[in-house]
């Protein structure tokens, strides 16, 4: 009866475990985005939160074929994998503490006592030989849930590790599209400033000729080519930016700078605004968000460890046992009388040392309330990301649709005014002011027209619904690139 009532105690402290369960958080959010009534809700597949390969609506291989290789080579995403590497390496670790820890170990000495310690003794008779081997095992006996509650934060941990991988990728395609429509706006924009200076050097050369015959004085060609000079210098600005760009692409898809000039450096028109997803609700985002399920995962493994610290408190039960042989020779090890062995329960307690367990248990607790305000930090982020997204693009749409009447009405002026001054009805002031401000609203609409489709990505971003999990490459320590 005795083992059968200790076998029932232990059955039914092993059923509990100290410190507090883990409660997903409960947080009033909206029934739904206030800029949402705008977006795109007739949502096809390709249109859709739940897309799993947005950027293929760009109808674009070359940004499709930058967003593989990213997805499979950026350094970024292979530290993120790596960080998952280690995450489930040590799961597995702390999986190992429920069970019996078992080493082996074996010996052989040669010990010789002094004459003064066996007075008479022949000198061959003072020697002694062992010989030892045995195997241990140590197993704690896990009542209050100490090693469980270490399993359960190792495997939240790992979790949230897999989730920032997810984040990482969502984050990576985000920016490799942006910079890419970043790239080509930047080169349609390199594209009209060099349209204005060929026109500008129209303008220069009639005015050169009106004063190469009298008609017109040096102020006008001085004015005329200051003009031109200033256009062709925003021209060389927007070179640099280019290849400014260029090289950040690269180095986002994990090869080095100057390894994509010759393909982006090709001009390609700037990709169409794609249809808006539909955002859905603010509850459905913050299920599909990888960086709030991260910072959920987070604040498990602190509530968790609150128990593990919790557990020193009280005592902790370590059952051992050696089996083993010890013999003065060799030949004799393992033999019938060489066995030895020994089974034995230790007991550990801290309360001599409670002060420095309720600090430990004081620290776990505050790392917990810090993981808690970092998920809910992360749920105003995911939910303030998606409603700029959203009032961007709705605002970006309305920005495009007046600019671009703003370029082509001073593009029509322009041409008008350069047709008055031709018929002496005007000044060349007017022409010059004409073209300034046609290439300020040429260049207004076509960095407007980057930030729409950007826009797009953002808000495709910020949903990160259904993206595809792509296993950047595991590289070992002694390759290369």
């Amino acid at each position: 009866m005795r083992p059968l009532a200790l076998a029932l105690v232990t059955a039914l402290l092993s059923a509990c475990a100290v410190g507090p369960d883990f409660v997903r958080p409960t947080l009033a959010v909206p029934a739904q985005f206030m800029h949402a009534a705008n977006a795109d809700t007739t949502a096809n597949a390709a249109t859709t939160a739940e897309d799993a390969e947005f950027w293929r609506g760009f109808d674009d291989p070359l940004l499709t074929q930058l967003v593989e290789q990213a997805l499979v080579a950026n350094h970024d995403l292979r530290i993120a994998l790596a960080n998952v590497d280690r995450a489930e390496a040590m799961r597995r670790g702390s999986r190992l503490d429920a069970l019996p820890q078992i080493t082996a170990d074996a010996d052989a000495s040669r010990s010789r006592a002094s004459a003064d310690q066996l007075p008479g003794a022949a000198r061959n008779d003072r020697d002694v030989d062992s010989v030892a081997a045995n195997a241990r095992a140590s197993w704690e006996l896990d009542l209050l849930g100490r090693v469980r509650r270490g399993i359960e934060a190792s495997n939240a941990d790992a979790a949230a590790s897999h989730a920032d991988l997810r984040a990482m990728q969502v984050a990576i395609v985000g920016d490799i599209a942006r910079s890419y429509v970043g790239l080509r706006g930047l080169q349609e924009r390199a594209r009209v400033a060099r349209a204005n200076a060929d026109n500008q050097r129209e303008t220069l050369t009639l005015v050169q000729a009106r004063f190469d015959a009298g008609r017109d004085n040096a102020f006008d060609t001085a004015r005329a080519r200051a003009q031109r000079e200033a256009t062709l210098a925003q021209v060389a600005a927007l070179d640099a930016e280019v290849g400014i760009a260029i090289h950040r692409i690269a180095v986002l898809a994990g090869r080095m700078p100057d390894a994509l000039d010759a393909e982006l450096s090709a001009v390609a028109p700037l990709p169409a605004v794609p249809a808006a997803p539909d955002p859905g609700t603010p509850g459905e985002l913050l299920r599909r968000r990888p960086d709030v399920a991260a910072a959920e995962q987070r604040l498990h493994a602190a509530t968790a460890r609150i128990g593990v610290a919790t557990a020193d408190l009280f005592p902790r039960f370590t059952l051992g046992a050696l089996i083993g042989s010890q013999a003065a020779t060799g030949s004799a090890l393992f033999g019938g009388d060489s066995e030895t062995g020994l089974v034995a329960l230790g007991i550990d307690w801290s309360f001599l040392d409670a002060g420095r367990v309720r600090a430990r248990i004081a620290a776990a607790d505050a790392d917990a309330q810090a993981a808690l305000a970092q998920y809910e930090r992360s749920v105003l982020l995911s939910l303030r990301d998606t409603g700029d997204a959203l009032l961007r693009l709705d605002q970006a749409r309305i920005e495009d649709t007046h600019l671009q009447q703003a370029a082509s009405d001073s593009a029509e002026a322009a041409r008008l005014a350069r047709v008055r001054f031709q018929a002496g009805a005007s000044d060349l002031l007017e022409v010059l002011d004409a073209e300034r401000t046609r290439l300020s609203a040429e260049d207004a609409f076509a960095a407007a027209r980057t930030r729409s489709v950007a826009s797009a990505i953002a808000l495709h971003q910020a949903l990160a619904g259904g993206w595809p999990q792509r296993s950047p490459r595991r590289i070992g320590v002694a390759d290369t690139d």
